[in-house]
C-alpha cells in the first residue's frame, strides 16, 4: 500500500524535493501519522511513487535517521523509533454546529456500562441479564445451515427489506408460534430491533408531539423519543401491565406479551381499550415482543398484532436473546402502507443489508426445524432456572423483595420491601459481597420506589444459590428496617 504524503504543499515552501519529503515525513511523525513500529516504504518504492531518485530517497532516509526519528534494521527496512508526537502550536479545533437532531442525540445516555468489582479470590456471580451462552446453542446445526448457504447462490440482491427467504420464513413462525396472519412482503429486518424502534420514531413522530411510553419501560424506547424531538408522557404500569386512558396523543410503544421490565402480562380487556383508544385518536401502537419467545406457564395471550383489526398495530420482534452473541437482527411486521416509507428510510442508512450470509442461514435453520427445536431445548433448561431461582428467593430471601409473578421471559423484576436508603445500603454490600444486579432505576420515567430486575438464564443452579446466599448475608448486614 502507498504512503500517501502532502508532498505538493511541501514543494511550495522548500527549493529542493528531498528537503520537502524530509519534512513530509518529519511533520508526519510529529502529528502521530506515522506511530512507533511503523514500517516505511523502501527506497526504491517511495522514490516511484514521488518521482524522485532512490539517491535522494536514501539522504532523505539517512537525515531522519540521524535525527532520531527512525531505526534501520538490515533485511527489514526501516521504522519510525519512538514518539515523536507535537501538538500544534496556535491552531484551535473548530465548533462544529449540529443540528436540532444532533443536539439531542449527543445528550443521551446511550452507553453502556459495565460495572468494576474488587473482591479479592472471588467468583463474581452477576444477575444481569446476558446473551445466550455459547453453550445453549446448537453450533453444529447452525454451521450446517452456514454451510449450505455458502454452497448455494446466495448472494443475490435482497434490497432494503432483508433476505426474502428469511421473510417468509420469520412470516411462517409467527403464524404458528403467535397467531400474526402476516405476509412476508410486511416484514423488514433490521440490525436489532432498536434500529428499527428508532427508524420508526423518525417517521411517526413529529417534534413536539406527545408519546406515551410505559413507566417503568425500556430506557432505549426513550432515548429513541427524546432524540426525534418527541415528549415522553409517562404511563402507569401496574400487576396487570399498562393502564388504558384516553391519551392526547398518535403515538404509543408498549410491551403487552410481558411488560418490561415488570413481566406483567396485559390482559385482554386491556389490550381492546387500547385499540379502540388508537381507533378514536387516529394513533400508531408499536407492539415489542422483546422475549416472549421463552414460556413455560400459563396460556399465551393472542398479541395486539392478531387482534388488529385497523392495521394501527407494529409488531416488533428481536432473535437477540435466542442466537448467538454476535448475532444481531430485529424485526417489524408494519400495516402495508408504512412499508415503503420506512424502506426508504432504511435505504438511506443500509442501501444494502449486512450479514446476508447470516440472514439466508437462519432462514436455513429455521425452516429446518432447527430453530423451534432450540427453543424448546431452552424453554426446558431456561423454565427449570426460572423455577430454581423463585424457589431459592422464596426460601433464603423472603424479607427483602417481592417478585412480580411471570411465566415467560429471561429475568425476574422485585420490588424492595424496604426503604430506598436502605436498599442503597443492601446494594453496596452486595457488591462487596460479589454478586451484581440490574437496578431498575434506569427504566423509571420518573422516580418510583427501588426494584431489581434478576437475570437468571445464564448461571448454573449452584451460581443461582450461591449468588442468593451472598444477598441474603448482604441483607443481614444493612441492618435496615422493614417498619
Amino acid at each position: 500500500m502507498e504512503l500517501w504524503l502532502p508532498l505538493d504543499s511541501y514543494e511550495h515552501q522548500h527549493r529542493y524535493k528531498y528537503t520537502a519529503l524530509y519534512h513530509a515525513l518529519r511533520d508526519a511523525i510529529h502529528a502521530g501519522t506515522l506511530v512507533e513500529g511503523t514500517r516505511l516504504p523502501s527506497t526504491r518504492e517511495l522514490a516511484s511513487q514521488y518521482d524522485m531518485s532512490r539517491g535522494s530517497v536514501a539522504q532523505v532516509y539517512d537525515m531522519l535517521l540521524a535525527d532520531g526519528y527512525v531505526e534501520a534494521h538490515r533485511g527489514r527496512g526501516t521504522f519510525v523509533k519512538g514518539a515523536f508526537r507535537i501538538e500544534a502550536q496556535g491552531e484551535q479545533e473548530a465548533v462544529i454546529q449540529l443540528s436540532p437532531w444532533g443536539e439531542r442525540v449527543s445528550r443521551l445516555d446511550t452507553q453502556k456500562r459495565t460495572e468494576s468489582v474488587s473482591v479479592q479470590d472471588r467468583h463474581i456471580i452477576d444477575f444481569h441479564v446476558h446473551r445466550m451462552p455459547a453453550g445453549h446453542f446448537p453450533t453444529s446445526e447452525w454451521k450446517s445451515a452456514l454451510a449450505a448457504v455458502h454452497r448455494s447462490d446466495w448472494r443475490e440482491q435482497s434490497g432494503a427489506a432483508g433476505d426474502p427467504e428469511l421473510r417468509e420464513a420469520i412470516a411462517s413462525h409467527l403464524r404458528w408460534t403467535r397467531g400474526i396472519q402476516a405476509d412476508a412482503s410486511q416484514i423488514v429486518l433490521f440490525s436489532g430491533s432498536m434500529q428499527g424502534i428508532t427508524l420508526l420514531a423518525q417517521l411517526l413522530i413529529p417534534e413536539g408531539a406527545q408519546v406515551i411510553l410505559e413507566n417503568p419501560g425500556y430506557q432505549g424506547i426513550a432515548h429513541a423519543v427524546n432524540a426525534c424531538g418527541g415528549r415522553a408522557v409517562p404511563a402507569a404500569v401496574d400487576s396487570q401491565g399498562i393502564i388504558p386512558e384516553d391519551w392526547n396523543a398518535q403515538t404509543l410503544f408498549v410491551t403487552p406479551t410481558r411488560q418490561f421490565p415488570t413481566g406483567a402480562v396485559l390482559g385482554l380487556d386491556r389490550r381492546k381499550t387500547l385499540l379502540a383508544w388508537a381507533s378514536k385518536r387516529n394513533a400508531v401502537i408499536i407492539e415489542d415482543d422483546y422475549d416472549s419467545e421463552f414460556r413455560w406457564g400459563g396460556r399465551p395471550i393472542e398479541p395486539l398484532k392478531v387482534l388488529d383489526r385497523e392495521q394501527r398495530v407494529i409488531y416488533v420482534g428481536s432473535f437477540s436473546q435466542t442466537m448467538i452473541a454476535s448475532f444481531r437482527l430485529g424485526y417489524a411486521v408494519l400495516p402495508p402502507g408504512l412499508v415503503q416509507p420506512l424502506l426508504a428510510a432504511k435505504a438511506l442508512y443500509e442501501p444494502v443489508p449486512p450479514a446476508l450470509l447470516e440472514q439466508r442461514a437462519l432462514a436455513k435453520f429455521m425452516s429446518r426445524g432447527g430453530y423451534l427445536r432450540h427453543l424448546r431445548r431452552l424453554t426446558r433448561l431456561y423454565g427449570e432456572r426460572h423455577a430454581f431461582f423463585v424457589q431459592e428467593m422464596v426460601h433464603q430471601l423472603p424479607e427483602a423483595f417481592t417478585m412480580q409473578p411471570g411465566d415467560a421471559g429471561l429475568h425476574i423484576y422485585a420490588t424492595w420491601n424496604g426503604s430506598p436508603d436502605g436498599f442503597l445500603k443492601f446494594k453496596t454490600i452486595a457488591k462487596e459481597e460479589g454478586v451484581l444486579f440490574r437496578d431498575a432505576e434506569r427504566y423509571q420515567l420518573i422516580p418510583g420506589p427501588p426494584a431489581v430486575c434478576f437475570g437468571f438464564a445464564h448461571l448454573e443452579k449452584e451460581e443461582i444459590k450461591e449468588g442468593i446466599r451472598r444477598l441474603r448475608l448482604a441483607w443481614e448486614k444493612s441492618t435496615f428496617s422493614f417498619h
